[in-house]
């Protein structure tokens, strides 16, 4: 049986992920955002002083904020959480400090409280991943995440 000289043609191809939101190209350096102050250096996102010859742009993580488009959402439910609201808040922004002050592109986009649920949002999978890995460590009960579209998005479930 000859395949010819192009081969099988009943293979599947893989589409390319495309990501409206991930750089595909470096900015030409020093770029500052607009909206934080976030300066693109020796390719990344750092929390550096502008330089006032610095390109201006807005960053994928205002970019997401400005659309309203998370990466990462974080839902906390139970009696529990209702109980110690506040607690657990502190603990979720003590995290985005630190998450944020490594990674300016990880933040928290939107807390949204209810009796006794929140919803959190976020801009990057990797803050949303780390609240709710930090809540469960804290104060136990059932932690799960979902990660969809190739892992550029997740949903992370805590419950106590």
């Amino acid at each position: 049986m000859d395949k010819g000289q192009h081969g099988r043609r009943d293979r599947l191809l893989k589409e390319k992920r495309h990501d409206t939101y991930k750089e595909g190209k470096k900015w030409p350096e020093p770029t500052a955002c607009t909206e934080c102050n976030s300066v693109y250096l020796e390719g990344r996102w750092t929390w550096y002083e502008p330089p006032v010859n610095a390109n201006k742009i807005i960053c994928p993580a205002c970019q997401r904020i400005a659309d309203n488009f998370p990466a990462g959402t974080l839902t906390l439910n139970g009696y529990f959480f209702g109980k110690h609201r506040d607690e657990v808040l502190n603990l979720i922004h003590n995290e985005e400090k630190l998450e944020k002050g490594e990674h300016p592109l990880e933040r928290i986009m939107k807390i949204s409280r209810e009796d006794n649920h929140i919803l959190i949002t976020t801009t990057g999978i990797h803050i949303a991943r780390r609240i709710g890995e930090a809540i469960s460590r804290a104060y136990q009960g059932e932690l799960s995440f979902t990660y969809g579209d190739g892992e550029k998005t997740i949903r992370v479930f805590w419950d106590r």
